[in-house]
């Protein structure tokens, strides 16, 4: 792989990433009012490919948030316990926009080193063909 393919699969293993993390966010935005739903949280890691000589972004692990969410009296409503509680989702909206965007920043920041990588490498064969 040359340098420039390099960059380029490292940017696009991160941009990916973010990528899968937006969706998780997205999930959790998505079942703020679900009632027991538990918010899912993802990790990063970073996996050296030997054919290509390139550290890749991945999604590590996705789990579950254990914080217990918020317990709301509604004795009327069918998955109330029997005094009368329901156990609401534990995702904070505040949390998730912050979680989404720094995932959209990370991205970008991906996209522009994908960006400047391919206008370094497009003047130096702008150079090499002088």
């Amino acid at each position: 792989m040359n340098p420039f393919e390099k960059i380029s699969a490292a940017a696009t293993s991160g941009m990916r990433a973010q990528a899968q993390r937006l969706q998780v966010v997205s999930e959790n935005i998505a079942n703020v009012d679900t009632h027991g739903y538990k918010r899912k949280q993802v990790t990063f890691e970073n996996v050296y490919d030997r054919s290509t000589d390139v550290t890749r972004v991945e999604i590590g692990r996705q789990f579950l948030d254990t914080k217990e969410g918020e317990r709301v009296f509604d004795p009327s409503n069918p998955l109330a316990d029997q005094n009368g509680y329901v156990v609401m989702s534990n995702v904070n909206m505040m949390t998730e926009f912050a979680d989404a965007r720094e995932a959209t920043r990370s991205y970008d920041a991906g996209l522009e080193v994908f960006r400047q990588a391919r206008d370094m490498y497009t003047a130096l064969l702008d150079i090499l063909k002088s």
